[in-house]
């Protein structure tokens, strides 16, 4: 109990000023992190002995109240990348991310959002980034090997760890536009470690009897100090598109949490406890990804809940 009252005056300390006004029937500004506009979202990874908590949110064009211990060299050694001081038509969105695993100490991201401005300033912001960090090689060689993958893709988010140690990522997010499941799957082989027969057989498992990977599925490339091209790949999968509603969402992703040796009990009593609706007319599970980088169970969850009444149009991202 003591620690749940601590980590919930962490999150309200962290989140910015948009969380203390009503939420009222329609979002003041909108949010491109939900269809309906809300600016957050509850995320759970399943790998160890523990679940990893996480909460991702639109700072809103706010700065958020980040701990000091918690800011990155990475951070302020890119963040003028992403804004008109470095010839940006405008400024990225920012969201940040907190995540904790008990016992470990909460852990620190942040993400910006590419998708407002034109294929080339992207490009050219994520080689300037990287050239900064010093993976300006290990881009160039994952950016030409994603290049050879056929489909259409675009880069939509680069994210950073707030950490300064060795083993903290540098993540690129694609999004795939009409994508098949072997076609992401040829996109995560491109970093080092990944099992492409154990992640063929995920994506089936989410799928269903479908061979496309649904709309708009995503491809993250994670890199590390020292890897001369993308370390680790994470591919997910929109079960809204792939799926009936929650219902059939939630028994193909407990499949999957069962077939990585995670027994899904805890997964099923936490969407449960989610959803304000019987699952069989809900869609909160949005989200499930699923990584091979040397750990059974690393599949996550990502739920976002119904704010407003209706759904916002779609960003178009042409």
């Amino acid at each position: 109990m003591a620690q749940s009252v601590r980590t919930t005056r962490m999150l309200r300390a962290l989140l910015p000023p948009w969380a203390h006004e009503r939420i009222g029937s329609a979002p003041a500004q909108p949010s491109y992190v939900a269809d309906d506009g809300f600016p957050a979202e509850m995320s759970v990874n399943w790998s160890g002995r523990h679940p990893e908590l996480r909460v991702l949110f639109d700072s809103l064009g706010h700065d958020a109240a980040l701990p000091a211990e918690s800011g990155s060299r990475r951070l302020q050694g890119v963040r003028e990348v992403f804004t008109p001081r470095a010839g940006r038509p405008s400024p990225a969105p920012l969201w940040h991310s907190i995540a904790w695993r008990p016992p470990s100490t909460v852990v620190h991201k942040t993400y910006f959002g590419l998708y407002p401005w034109p294929h080339a300033q992207r490009e050219a912001a994520v080689a300037e980034a990287m050239a900064r960090l010093g993976m300006a090689e290990a881009w160039d060689a994952t950016r030409r090997r994603v290049e050879t993958v056929e489909g259409a893709r675009e880069i939509e988010f680069f994210a950073v760890d707030l950490a300064d140690e060795a083993e903290a990522r540098v993540k690129i997010y694609y999004r795939n536009h009409g994508a098949g499941l072997a076609e992401v799957d040829r996109v995560a082989s491109v970093a080092l470690r990944h099992d492409a027969d154990d992640a063929r057989a995920a994506y089936r498992i989410l799928a269903g009897d479908r061979e496309d990977a649904g709309e708009a599925a995503l491809s993250c490339l994670a890199f590390r100090s020292g890897a001369d091209r993308a370390a680790e790949s994470t591919t997910y999968l929109r079960l809204p598109d792939l799926a009936s509603g929650d219902e059939e969402a939630v028994e193909r992703t407990a499949a999957l949490l069962h077939r990585e040796g995670v027994d899904p009990g805890r997964f099923r009593l936490l969407t449960a406890a989610l959803a304000p609706e019987p699952l069989s007319t809900t869609n909160i599970l949005e989200l499930v990804s699923y990584r091979t980088a040397g750990r059974r169970g690393d599949v996550t969850t990502y739920f976002r809940f119904p704010v407003y009444d209706r759904s916002l149009t779609p960003v178009d991202l042409d």
